[in-house]
């Protein structure tokens, strides 16, 4: 009797508890590290997405309003290499669909307007779309690992509760295991979610941050748009 709590302590390394789980809860485990290294990996995309999205729109605002010549802005924007992103691809947009409009005869103003702002919010639309992308994910992770974990630790301690239904005298040593086997994979579960709640949380006030600057150049450059009309 006196060896069980030294076999017992020498049993709770974590590589022991989480090999000697039964299948369901090693199951759960398995899913949990699989989804938070996908959690990873979108975190680190959205980390360089929305900062190089930040760091377009300081340029672009920084150029767009040093008063150059609009058509020269425009004409190096479409001979670039690079697609534009961001704040330069709405108003590419915009003005793109401005001068094809504005060589229409006959066109009211607000037509052109119309036109124009459709463009860009087209353009807005696809641009939102990309710094939302994976944002979803991350939120189901953060809401669904603690009970995916919760449902492994449920399962692993009814087993070593059942397991305990054999014997004639249980200890804690005889149980200490199954539990501690079972709340692994709540553990995992916090540790999926957490960061990826942290990321979403930071994410989504980025986005909001750069939507509402989209925004307001949209308005801005509408306004600028209709005073060249």
């Amino acid at each position: 009797m006196t060896e069980l709590p030294v076999n017992a302590a020498a049993d709770m390394s974590l590589t022991t508890l989480i090999t000697g789980a039964s299948l369901p809860v090693q199951m759960v485990m398995a899913i949990l590290l699989i989804v938070s290294i996908v959690s990873w990996w979108y975190i680190f995309i959205k980390v360089m997405t929305i900062g190089r999205a930040e760091k377009e729109a300081e340029s672009f605002e920084h150029t767009f309003w040093t008063g150059g010549d609009l058509n020269k802005l425009y004409d190096g924007l479409s001979a670039g290499r690079n697609k534009p992103h961001g704040m330069s691809s709405i108003f590419e947009a915009g003005f793109k669909e401005f001068v094809r409009l504005k060589k229409q005869p006959g066109l009211e103003v607000s037509d052109l307007m119309e036109g124009s702002r459709r463009a860009m919010r087209a353009a807005y639309n696809r641009e939102m779309d990309d710094l939302d992308s994976h944002l979803p994910y991350l939120a189901s992770v953060g809401s669904v690992s603690p009970y995916i974990g919760l449902f492994g630790t449920v399962w692993g301690i009814m087993n070593a509760f059942r397991g305990l239904a054999n014997m004639a005298q249980a200890t804690l040593a005889h149980v200490a295991p199954g539990i501690a086997e079972a709340l692994i994979a709540t553990a995992i579960g916090l540790f999926a979610a957490i960061p990826a709640v942290i990321a979403y949380n930071r994410f989504s006030s980025s986005v909001d941050r750069l939507a509402v600057r989209y925004e307001s150049f949209i308005e801005e450059f509408t306004n600028i748009l209709q005073r060249k009309s």
